[in-house]
């Protein structure tokens, strides 16, 4: 699906990034790996024979760098998916305001720098397709995470708002919303809220937590031309949660 294509992928370390990572490569994608750790990172590349750089996606000149380099490297961007996050626990009037600070910073204001600094090198040749992440969260309210979940539900509304502002360019921008999907994040909702993800678990049709190869297998459908048709579509890979 992605024979050829350059990807860049944010939060591409561990977790449903690195896994994603390595289904793009199986796909035939050439890819730009980011993440703040440069260790897990230069493991990954290596092992997907992939360039790589750090980076930290709420700082715009890392994130105006990282994308350059993509360019520098490979002459274009095709597709980006923009996977990294944080995640935080606890009630909504008990988070604290550094706390609510950070995870706005990283979750809201990072996914919309690599936004635009994507759209950036994508307008002057009239293509590209760019996965975000959300999560169930950003579409259904629950206990416990509130913080996050409103961070979740305004990148669905970057997502949006982004299919309109540059469908006339030719640059698609989809949201995937995964439901429980094992990796380091959904071990530390496992400590943040206890028995939380069991009981999401359990009430799935599918019965079981999703994996970041399955998710990966979504996202690049997404970035390929397969889906030339679709943008500003927010899709649930959550195994029929919200069914």
């Amino acid at each position: 699906m992605l024979t050829d294509k350059v990807v860049l992928v944010v939060g591409a370390s561990t977790g449903i990034g690195a896994d994603a990572a390595r289904v793009f490569a199986a796909h035939g994608a050439k890819l730009m790996l980011v993440a703040r750790s440069e260790g897990p990172l230069a493991e990954l590349a290596k092992e997907l024979d992939a360039a790589y750089c750090t980076g930290d996606i709420a700082d715009a000149a890392d994130v105006t760098r990282f994308v350059d380099e993509t360019v520098a490297r490979y002459g274009r961007l095709d597709g980006a998916f923009n996977n990294a996050a944080m995640t935080q626990g606890g009630r909504l009037d008990r988070v604290s305001e550094a706390d609510f600070e950070q995870i706005m910073r990283v979750n809201i204001k990072g996914t919309w720098l690599c936004l635009r600094e994507q759209i950036r090198v994508m307008e002057p040749v009239n293509r590209g397709s760019i996965v975000n992440v959300s999560s169930i969260g950003g579409l259904r309210g629950s206990s416990g995470m509130g913080a996050y979940q409103a961070t979740k539900h305004a990148v669905i509304g970057l997502t949006r708002t982004a299919a309109h502002d540059v469908g006339p360019l030719g640059i698609r921008v989809n949201v995937i919303a995964p439901g429980p999907t094992e990796s380091p994040m959904l071990d530390q909702t496992r400590i943040n809220i206890p028995g939380g993800v069991e009981a999401r678990i359990n009430a799935t049709p599918l019965r079981k937590a999703g994996t970041g190869a399955e998710v990966g297998q979504v996202v690049s459908f997404l970035l390929s031309d397969l889906s030339s048709h679709l943008s500003g579509v927010i899709l649930p890979v959550d195994g029929g949660f919200l069914a």
